[in-house]
């Protein structure tokens, strides 16, 4: 695992080492224990490297034979041993066994096409110095990040922003429709940053610079399978399948040569991952937990039941809300907006997980995969006529249920499914998570920073329209798996685990567990008020019956009583009229409207109100650094805690 970064001068001049040298040192987290320059004619290339696989012989830039091809890479590559066999079988040599020298080999053979079929999670530079090309390939899921722009005649491009923010002359533009974008989501969609003119390359694309010009084109797309050829056999059936492709999976990403656990929330996925990890590794598993003193949202006890029952080397944190210790620091390691309240809980467990190895399994995926959240259940309701009808007319008694500080509670839930229940499929989708509705966004925005006739949905029209022909249901998964998966939680996962010089890898998103998944029905995701029917078949017997049968878990924080209690202050200080008014993309009454709703407990407006916490932390971050802050942000109920 690793950070890259680079530029190439477009006219064929000559690349300014020292603008390198200073983004790779902006990615000195992402990988503390090398660093790599490689500098030639008009391009550089740089790593830092978390050494992981063949530690002595691993470091990066790597070369082929005559240094012609010259690779830098962030990421992993599950079958390297078998490309390099088959490769050494054709000829080719090499000097290690790092996944990432069977790059260079790999587009000897390939051309350009050589990201096509890969098994793992990548972004990757290539230099071919014969050709003078550079390329750029970002995984087909998007679970590694790579950002790019081309100012002054210059390609620059690294793992993360703060890396393209060190380039001499950097604009730093608020690019409005990234805001609105955020707004909307609570994150900025690719190929959207929050600068205007920098881009993230988005998944299962490559970028080719050559001879002064730069494409971009898609070189991988997972999609549902057509209607008509969906899996049909019966359910045990699949279930075995399922086991057989995860312990597959498991195996594969539990590869490396130091020390890996696994991120353990409670709930079906973290829990069946921690199991088959178990069941693969010659000693004891170290698992890791995160807490709250709310009770529905702790989840400790289910967590431990899996820890005993394997007999793990268990970690755990209780998790109070320091918001003025952590939230400023996990702004500043984002280097964009970003409100998924989830960050701080997963950038706590990273922190505790850090301490203890360098790689950690988590369960990303697997809810839109496999079917996982109350908004598919929506979905399927949604769809009968009669359901609708019934929700349109007990509307007005739904919208006067006091809301609740409990976890995605039944007011909220409510709510949301009346007032999203009339609308078209797809929007009615967005309706069910949406965070600023184009009216809130239109109160909320001075006028002056609003991006006029822009559509944030724009990208997800785009993509529901490709699936065509597939089930309802899996086009509205297939849209969450390109958006929410691949610019929230994947995001949130890279950032809040590399700040901490952490691997996380995330074994659903094997292709080899997806390309089942994309093959199933509805009937074996979401039924009714079922949900993930076949991964919790496939999971019994391995996971406890409680967790098997048990409502979603996650590291989700129980904000909306935080913003009601401890951290009242705080965000009635970084969100007040005159904090709103010098930054001047807010209007104050609109939010102290919202701020003032949601503390009577009239309604819930958590998630606004976090989105709007999170970018003002951010504009701070960007304009004024913060201090560096000591390791102990996190307070705890006691120190690190083992169990059983």
């Amino acid at each position: 695992m690793c950070g890259i970064c680079g530029t190439l001068a477009l006219d064929g001049g000559a690349a300014d080492e020292g603008a390198v040298r200073a983004m790779a040192g902006a990615l000195a987290h992402r990988g503390p224990d090398s660093e790599g320059l490689y500098v030639d004619g008009p391009v550089g290339l740089a790593a830092r490297r978390l050494a992981i696989i063949d530690l002595a012989r691993g470091d990066q830039p790597m070369t082929n034979e005559d240094g012609s091809v010259v690779v830098v890479q962030n990421g992993e590559l599950y079958e390297h041993r078998r490309l390099q066999a088959d490769l050494a079988a054709r000829g080719h040599r090499f000097r290690s066994h790092c996944d990432t020298e069977v790059l260079p080999h790999r587009y000897e053979e390939r051309g350009a096409d050589f990201a096509a079929g890969l098994r793992g999670m990548f972004a990757i530079a290539l230099w071919d110095a014969r050709e003078r090309r550079l390329l750029l390939a970002r995984d087909p899921f998007g679970i590694k990040p790579l950002y790019w722009t081309v100012a002054g005649g210059v390609l620059a491009f690294a793992s993360e922003l703060k890396a393209l923010v060190r380039r001499p002359g950097f604009a730093g533009e608020v690019d409005l429709e990234a805001l609105d974008a955020y707004l909307a989501f609570n994150s900025v969609p690719a190929p959207l940053s929050i600068y205007r003119g920098v881009h993230k390359l988005e998944a299962g694309h490559v970028l080719e610079a050559r001879d002064g010009r730069v494409s971009v084109r898609r070189f991988a797309r997972p999609a549902p399978m057509p209607a008509a050829e969906v899996r049909r056999e019966g359910g045990r059936a699949l279930a075995a399948e399922l086991r057989a492709r995860l312990r597959d999976s498991v195996r594969a990403h539990l590869e490396a040569d130091v020390p890996v656990g696994v991120f353990l929330s409670g709930g079906i996925d973290s829990s069946l991952l921690a199991a088959l990890a178990a069941e693969a590794s010659p000693g004891a598993v170290r698992t890791f937990s995160i807490g709250f003193e709310e009770r529905s949202f702790d989840e400790l006890s289910r967590a431990r039941m899996v820890a005993a029952r394997y007999g793990t080397d268990h970690h755990e944190l209780v998790l109070r809300p320091d918001a003025t210790a952590l939230l400023p620091e996990i702004a500043a390691a984002f280097d964009e907006p970003f409100a998924d309240s989830s960050a701080l809980p997963t950038y706590a467990v990273s922190r505790l997980a850090a301490g203890h190895v360098k790689v950690a399994l988590s369960g990303e995926g697997g809810d839109e995969l496999f079917g996982g959240y109350f908004t598919y259940v929506a979905d399927v309701l949604a769809a009968r006529s009669r359901v609708a009808a019934a929700a349109s007319a007990v509307r007005p008694l739904v919208e006067r249920l006091p809301s609740s500080s409990r976890r995605v509670s039944l007011d909220y839930k409510a709510k949301r499914f009346v007032r999203a229940v009339a609308r078209p499929p797809l929007e009615r989708h967005h309706g069910w998570k949406e965070i600023f509705s184009a009216d809130a966004r239109a109160a909320l925005v001075e006028p002056g920073r609003r991006a006029a006739g822009f559509d944030p949905l724009g990208g997800w029209r785009a993509r529901y329209a490709e699936t065509a022909g597939a089930e309802p249901l899996a086009r509205l998964q297939d849209v969450d798996v390109g958006t929410y998966l691949a610019d929230d939680l994947l995001v949130k996962t890279d950032r809040a685990s590399m700040a901490h010089s952490l691997e996380v890898r995330v074994p659903f998103l094997d292709p080899v567990v997806a390309e089942l998944a994309y093959a199933l029905p509805t009937t074996q995701k979401v039924s009714l008020l079922q949900k993930k029917r076949l991964l919790r078949r496939a999971a019994a017997g391995l996971v406890p019956r409680a967790i098997v049968h048990g409502p979603k878990r996650g590291f989700s924080i129980p904000a909306a009583a935080w913003l009601r209690g401890e951290l009242r202050p705080f965000a009635r200080d970084l969100l007040s009229p005159d904090a709103l008014r010098r930054d001047g993309f807010f209007r104050p009454a609109e939010v102290t409207r919202r701020l003032d709703e949601h503390e009577s407990g009239r309604e819930d407006h958590s998630r606004q109100l976090w989105g709007l916490l999170c970018f003002q932390l951010w504009r701070a971050a960007a304009t004024t650094p913060p201090p560096a802050r000591p390791p102990t942000a996190v307070r705890t109920a006691g120190s690190d805690r083992r169990s059983p």
